[in-house]
């Protein structure tokens, strides 16, 4: 696994951790800094970050676009690997796009359903055709 693919990973594992304890993602980033087991990559503290950032944003565009599902109906995995995936695509345009999808919807057929993997795509690829006219 890439560098990036393993801070995406980390990113994802904070994201996820800090909805399941119901606390803030930046104070669940903080502790990992502090702990460095592992340590955290540089990328790591910028998805998470950017994703605190425009979480507001981020979740609306998933809940506009994401057919048939509500945010609250997904499983927890999905929602962080959409709201990663998201910013990562929107609002990194140095990273490749179709490297941003690739990677995150690789991570859900790891790390979620059968059907997840299909979903992430479906829903990164969207936003990736929509990115144009998004107003973010």
């Amino acid at each position: 696994m890439s560098a990036r693919g393993k801070a995406r990973r980390r990113a994802l594992d904070i994201l996820f951790e800090a909805e399941l304890r119901g606390e803030d993602p930046l104070k669940i980033l903080a502790e990992r800094v502090e702990r460095q087991e592992p340590p955290v990559n540089e990328y790591t503290s910028t998805l998470v970050e950017g994703v605190t950032r425009h979480l507001a944003r981020i979740d609306e565009l998933i809940t506009t676009y994401s057919e048939g599902w509500t945010l609250e109906r997904m499983p927890a995995v999905d929602r962080n690997l959409l709201r990663g995936g998201t910013y990562e695509l929107l609002w990194m345009p140095d990273v490749p796009e179709g490297v941003v999808i690739s990677e995150w919807v690789h991570l859900a057929g790891e790390l979620s359903t059968d059907e997840s993997p299909q979903f992430v795509n479906g829903l990164l690829a969207r936003f990736k055709q929509l990115k144009p006219s998004l107003t973010l």
